[in-house]
């Protein structure tokens, strides 16, 4: 057997391991042999199809979607540090819903699906932005490009969010508030269903693409010399993010760092071929986010952690590394 089997058979028995200690943990405990056999009490059961399960399929989904588009646009961009929250896809995506729910909150108007399409919006919104700026440099003018505009982003989504939180009502204050630190909590079916649908479309269109981001890595010029169509590969991973990333933050609101702490680490590990490195990003993500989201529900039960704040704390620190290690003066 090869290397690439035995890394995503690996990663995907883990994947598991960590599924059952998910939904064994929690405020109330399940046996998942219990639930398996049918020998479960009523309400362990419910408990497990109402609330447990679908919220870990969503981490699942959410998780290989962030990380796998964290992985696409290191390919995409030639650069290591390029991830969906460090360019303001997220943030870019979270001022929308955040619009959305303080402008429609009350009206008739509002919906789950135009919370989708204003995330899928503002996500499309800023990868254009973004794109076409790191378009018109190059080398390590590229890099700094990047993360300025990333830096800039955020920074107005933050200063636009702050506006919103200011004329919101209580209860729009509240939501804003928990969905702006990133959570599972509210995982429904009807959500997740949705979810498990469009967010592997965009997980297909992106693993579409993996033959032909090894072919970029050469260059543009020899990559177009071989027969890729650059500008198409690019649409179909602009797309496929934005589709994909903007679901994400609409469901479960900014939850950091997976897309650059994942692919990297895995890059170090297999090195740059995406036909690999795509697969095992998605697995190691939702592997990250389910494990993170048990330690949310489990360290301070009864009461739950945002998992957006512990994948920050393990992400920043990591990006502060990263940065330590690129830097000449260092």
């Amino acid at each position: 057997m090869g290397r690439a089997p035995r890394v995503l058979i690996g990663l995907t028995l883990a994947l598991l391991l960590a599924l059952a200690w998910g939904a064994a943990s929690g405020a109330l405990g399940l046996s998942p042999w219990a639930l398996l056999s049918g020998n479960a009490d009523t309400l362990s059961t419910q408990v497990w199809w109402q609330l447990r399960l679908p919220r870990l399929l969503l981490g699942v989904v959410v998780g290989a979607m962030l990380a796998g588009s964290g992985a696409a646009m290191q390919g995409l961009f030639r650069n290591p540090l390029a991830d969906p929250t460090l360019l303001g896809l997220a943030s870019g995506a979270g001022l929308f819903v955040a619009l959305w729910i303080v402008i429609f909150q009350d009206s008739a108007v509002n919906s789950l699906y135009g919370q989708f399409a204003a995330g899928f919006l503002g996500a499309l919104s800023v990868c254009v932005i973004v794109f076409g700026l790191a378009k018109r440099q190059g080398g390590s003018a590229a890099v700094m490009t990047l993360l300025l505009a990333g830096l800039a982003i955020n920074t107005l989504a933050g200063a636009a969010g702050g506006v919103l939180a200011f004329i919101a009502s209580d209860e729009q204050l509240r939501q804003l508030s928990l969905w702006g630190m990133g959570t599972l909590t509210h995982a429904l079916w009807r959500t997740t269903a949705i979810a498990l649908v469009l967010i592997s479309l965009a997980l297909w269109m992106l693993m579409r693409s993996a033959s032909e981001l090894d072919l970029l890595q050469l260059g543009e010029t020899t990559a177009h010399a071989a027969g890729l169509d650059a500008n198409r590969l690019k649409r179909r991973i602009v797309v496929a993010t934005s589709l994909g990333v903007g679901l994400c933050v609409a469901l479960t609101g900014v939850i950091g760092f997976l897309g650059l702490l994942v692919p990297h680490c895995l890059r170090l590990w297999l090195g740059p071929g995406h036909r690999l490195l795509l697969p095992a990003s998605m697995l190691g993500g939702a592997l990250l986010l389910v494990v993170a989201d048990t330690l949310a529900r489990t360290v301070a039960a009864p009461a739950e952690i945002p998992v957006g704040l512990l994948t920050s704390l393990l992400g920043g620190p990591y990006f502060l590394y990263l940065l330590m290690r690129r830097s000449p003066s260092c």
